[in-house]
């Protein structure tokens, strides 16, 4: 490692890290897991599961289980509980995650049999009320157009029933790279699955046996490092290196390194000569493109920094596949137009498509972030360039990098 290297920790994948801890609960607790994530959202998890091993135990007639803001963790549980002789569960969580869609997952949850659900609200929508049971059938159709979660969460839900199942999607899926993450992971804890090429159908297995032994740990967060990319676009010839990451990830979010490689960001990875751990060195300077096209269709979690980066550098964007990014935390489509052209950025957008046409930023009111952290992030790194700009409600990257702030003023020493 070279002495002027600037070190940063990201943390660990918080998609990886939800996934695992649901695998983990399906088998009893016997999986050695490292490096959980600390973010907001997978401390709600282990909260809820923590008490659903307690209700277990007491038989408690109903339990609530509030998922905070976490659209993953709801969705995730929802199909394991209504897959599952649990008895009655409230799942709600907080007024943000009571706007965002559950329909699609819950029409076919119903359609699977043996169990029910109520709205106890508006239609769509938490809170529901689940009464689960063993799935009567085998096979179930969803539109997978709002939320790739809604098929990864069946596919984890089927790990755990009598007979599996077989989830066949009536239009083509969103965030598709999380999909095929989830389906490895069940590869590797025994659950056979068949993802098929044309990726409009996944065949589940139950789980072979409950005797998964093989220490995981979880990898660092490909998302996070996004923000570091824009941080070396700003910042040429400085040599950041994001430690223990690698690009032979289960991530999907790891093009990152090749969408930023048309911003003038050079990646090289490394191995500790003595420890078995890689490392990225990303540095940029490099030479950046006039114009970037891209459809983000399996990686809306990037969209934001490339945007963001793009506006700030000048560079013409064509960004598609934003249809997603209506129903995150906030509704990412409109706030990011709407910040960037308070700065002076050209952008006009479409259904799902945004362009931004090359304009000179200035920053001269407060950035909102509409309680969103990757907005938060992504605006923050801006503050390279604008010492001056203010973004508002900055503690919302506890959602998934607790530490942010911290390592990004490393980046400016």
């Amino acid at each position: 490692m070279k002495t002027g290297d600037i070190q940063i920790s990201l943390p660990t994948s918080k998609s990886l890290s939800i996934r695992w801890l649901l695998l983990n609960y399906m088998y009893g607790g016997g999986i050695p897991l490292s490096g959980i994530s600390t973010a907001d959202d997978v401390k709600v998890l282990r909260h809820l599961l923590a008490s659903l091993s307690r209700c277990d135990k007491t038989s408690e007639p109903e339990l609530t289980l509030d998922c905070g803001e976490s659209g993953t963790v709801a969705r995730f549980l929802l199909a394991f509980l209504a897959t599952q002789p649990l008895g009655t569960v409230i799942l709600d969580g907080q007024p943000s995650l009571r706007q965002r869609p559950m329909a699609p997952l819950v029409k076919a949850l119903r359609r699977l049999g043996g169990s029910t659900i109520e709205y106890l609200a508006d239609e769509g929508c938490l809170p529901l009320k689940v009464t689960g049971g063993s799935p009567e059938m085998k096979v179930v159709e969803i539109d997978p157009s709002q939320s790739g979660q809604f098929v990864s969460a069946l596919a984890l839900a089927a790990a755990a029933t009598p007979r599996g199942l077989h989830v066949r999607m009536v239009k083509p899926p969103m965030s598709r790279s999380y999909i095929e993450m989830t389906c490895q992971l069940l590869s590797q804890v025994g659950a056979a699955n068949d993802y098929a090429p044309n990726h409009t159908t996944i065949r589940v297995q139950p789980l072979e046996n409950r005797h998964f032994a093989r220490p995981v740990q979880i990898e660092r967060d490909w998302s996070a490092a996004a923000f570091f990319y824009m941080a070396a676009v700003f910042l040429p010839r400085r040599r950041i290196r994001l430690t223990t990451l690698s690009r032979n990830s289960l991530q999907g979010d790891r093009v990152a390194a090749d969408l930023f490689k048309s911003l003038g960001v050079k990646t090289v990875e490394s191995r500790s000569p003595y420890r078995n751990t890689r490392s990225l060195v990303i540095e940029g300077g490099g030479e950046i493109s006039k114009g970037l096209v891209y459809d983000f269709s399996d990686c809306p979690d990037l969209v934001i920094p490339v945007a963001v980066t793009c506006a700030a550098m000048g560079v013409e964007a064509w960004l598609s596949g934003l249809g997603t990014l209506r129903f995150k935390e906030c509704d990412r489509f409109t706030a990011l137009a709407e910040e960037l052209r308070k700065m002076g950025a050209e952008v006009d957008t479409g259904t799902d498509k945004m362009h931004i046409a090359p304009s000179a930023l200035m920053p001269k009111l407060p950035v909102k972030t509409y309680g969103d952290h990757r907005m938060a992030m992504a605006f923050g790194v801006l503050t390279l360039l604008f010492p001056d700009m203010v973004v508002e409600g900055k503690e919302v990257v506890s959602k998934s990098f607790p530490d942010f702030w911290n390592q990004l003023a490393l980046v400016d020493q």
